[in-house]
């Protein structure tokens, strides 16, 4: 019994341990406890295996210490990774992350065969997440004020790179992904949320990647005097998924964000027949309303637009009358069979299930209201 709670308490204190400072024990003949495969003593294995042992007692200025002696007294030991990723270690842990990384760095660019180049790049991924999180890196060493966006990025899209295909790259394009998104820099983030879907569509993350793609682009739409092509690709990316994962499509309101886009791109066809028109060029408002009434018929900017195109048609040759539509009945039609027209939008977007944290349209950017009829 003496024996069975010696062996446990040895193996608890081993599993209390670090994982870099592991170390496997066994009963000899003499029945004493010996280390196995325990490098011999004063070799640079053995330094190597001090500094983790130092770094798995909380004593990181001790582990950094031997392996700044070590790497400069072993500059082309095969060891050299393994050496590099403690002194990482061991600057992560007294707060200088920054300078780790440099540490981290070299194992993953000049060791990539190395047992130390995932967990380097770990490492990394690890430090890239609290800078993602705020922490700003320290000025000469002292206080932390410097911005560490750039870092972010290149960590993250780094990583990408380097293992393609692996658990840590899909969980590095979905946090770059998300990066962007925070900062509502929509344009990447959709960028971003697209990729990811490309790279991996049976990710468990691939629907938030779908959902949070949908909401950039809406949210990257800021008015119907800007450019428009977000609309048209949440529109294209709302179809599918409607094709694909109907009922997310149902959990999200697919069909209420497809009116409100709907509605939105018809409105920037009106603003820009409103400019047209104040800019005295009642051909090209024409023109505009034309389109407008053919692509987006049961729209409220069609039916505004309806409610004074006589004015416009006033301002016409009498050859561009002749081939315009009968706009007249076509208000008439509007306003028997398309009720829709005779309403205002949705106050507010539907939102996104909580559990995905996506919404489709944010407060920040939400879609506009009709832009005002062309007046003479």
């Amino acid at each position: 019994m003496r024996r069975r709670a010696t062996i446990l308490a040895l193996v608890a204190s081993l599993l209390g341990a670090s994982a870099h400072a592991q170390q496997e024990f066994k009963l000899d003949d003499r029945d004493q406890w010996r280390e196995q495969d325990a490098p011999a003593p004063g070799s640079p294995a053995a330094v190597i295996r001090m500094a983790k042992l130092a770094l798995a007692k909380g004593e990181p200025k001790r582990a950094k210490a031997l392996m700044d002696a070590w790497l400069e007294r072993f500059p082309a030991d095969p060891l050299r990774a393994e050496a590099l990723l403690a002194r990482g270690d061991a600057r992560n842990a007294l707060g200088e992350e920054y300078e780790a990384l440099f540490d981290f760095e070299e194992v993953a660019r000049r060791h990539p065969s190395s047992a130390a180049f995932v967990p380097a790049l770990e490492r990394e991924y690890d430090i890239a997440m609290r800078y993602a999180g705020g922490l700003k890196r320290k000025f000469w060493g002292t206080f932390r004020v410097v911005n560490t966006d750039d870092d972010t990025q290149e960590i993250l899209i780094r990583i990408q790179e380097r293992l393609p295909g692996s658990a840590l790259a899909e969980k590095a394009g979905m946090s770059l992904a998300d990066f962007y998104y925070d900062r509502r820099d929509m344009e990447l983030a959709a960028d971003a949320y697209d990729l990811f879907v490309q790279n991996y569509p049976r990710s468990s993350l691939a629907d938030k990647a779908r959902l949070r793609l949908i909401a950039a682009y809406c949210s990257g739409y800021k008015g119907p005097e800007f450019d428009a092509r977000g609309l048209a690709e949440a529109s294209v990316k709302l179809r599918e998924l409607q094709a694909t994962e109907p009922l997310l499509a149902k959990q999200i309101g697919a069909e209420a964000i497809l009116l409100r886009v709907y509605e939105s791109e018809a409105d920037k066809r009106l603003t820009t027949a409103n400019w047209y028109w104040n800019t005295n060029d009642p051909i090209s408002a024409e023109r505009e309303i034309r389109a407008l009434v053919k692509k987006y018929p049961r729209s409220v900017a069609t039916l505004q637009a309806l409610r004074v195109i006589d004015d416009v048609l006033a301002k016409l040759p009498e050859s561009v009358r002749k081939t315009a539509p009968d706009y007249a009945g076509i208000r008439r039609e509007l306003l028997r069979n398309s009720p829709v027209a005779q309403t205002t939008l949705p106050p507010e977007a539907p939102r996104v299930d909580e559990k995905l944290i996506s919404e489709v349209a944010p407060a920040e950017a939400p879609a506009p209201a009709p832009a005002p009829a062309p007046k003479p």
